[in-house]
């Protein structure tokens, strides 16, 4: 089998693993600097941070709260909380049996 190599000269492993650019970035009123503002909108991500002073229920912590949830699921792993592997496929390959099995025990208490 021959070993194939994209067009631009990275590895399999390289385009396999290949990050996505988020449209849009949300954080907290800790990051309510112009700064971070310019630097984010500078990478063609739309900032999404609350606002220092503004009143609370803005709908950010909705968004968060999801993330939150998430991982306090997937910490429910003890290889998942520290990461021990060194190898970037053994990590994700725990990290999608983690979500596999959270799937699996959501649809058992569904029906």
């Amino acid at each position: 089998m021959t070993h194939l190599r994209p067009a631009d000269g990275r590895s399999c492993w390289a385009v396999r693993l290949a990050r996505h650019r988020p449209r849009r970035l949300f954080a907290d009123r800790g990051y309510d600097f112009d700064k971070y503002r310019r630097l984010i909108r500078a990478r063609g991500i739309t900032p999404k941070i609350a606002r220092r002073g503004a009143p609370h229920g803005s709908g950010l912590g909705k968004t968060r709260w999801v993330v939150e949830r998430t991982f306090a699921w997937l910490h429910q792993f003890k290889r998942l909380r520290i990461r021990y592997e060194i190898r970037p496929d053994l990590h994700l390959g725990r990290l999608q049996l983690a979500c596999t099995l959270i799937c699996l025990r959501r649809l058992r208490t569904s029906f």
